[in-house]
């Protein structure tokens, strides 16, 4: 049975991409286009693992993550962030500033545009 990653992400593309990358290491990838979606599949689905854009409509993807370290359900949920915050800024962004900024800090955290070796590694890392 392979695992299940739920991709959330408002970008189409950044969303094909990363199921394109995912699908070929052979797991089982679900997406979303918006936050509250993704927290709802995530109740509905029960990822192995969640792909979790920052910049989002609506709800982003702190909120996201704020939520699912609410939720005893989803809690214990991998999470790997996304963001091209340092393209657009000039700022990077780690998992210990999220760390300091929330008192949590997600599985991993990758720069946009996404690598496909970074991505595939990162992935298998987490999920063994």
């Amino acid at each position: 049975m392979p695992k299940t990653i739920l991709v959330v992400d408002d970008e189409p593309d950044a969303v094909n991409f990363v199921t394109e990358i995912l699908e070929g290491e052979g797991y089982k990838v679900i997406s979303a286009s918006d936050g509250s979606k993704g927290l709802a599949a995530m109740r509905k689905d029960k990822p192995d693992l969640v792909v979790l854009d920052v910049q989002m409509p609506e709800m982003d993807g702190f909120q996201v993550f704020e939520e699912m370290k609410k939720d005893e359900n989803l809690k214990s949920i991998p999470v790997v962030m996304l963001t091209g915050i340092r393209d657009k800024v000039g700022m990077g962004f780690s998992a210990d500033d999220m760390k300091s900024y929330m008192g949590e800090r997600p599985n991993a955290y990758i720069e946009k545009p996404i690598e496909p070796i970074k991505l595939r590694q990162t992935v298998k890392q987490i999920l063994g």
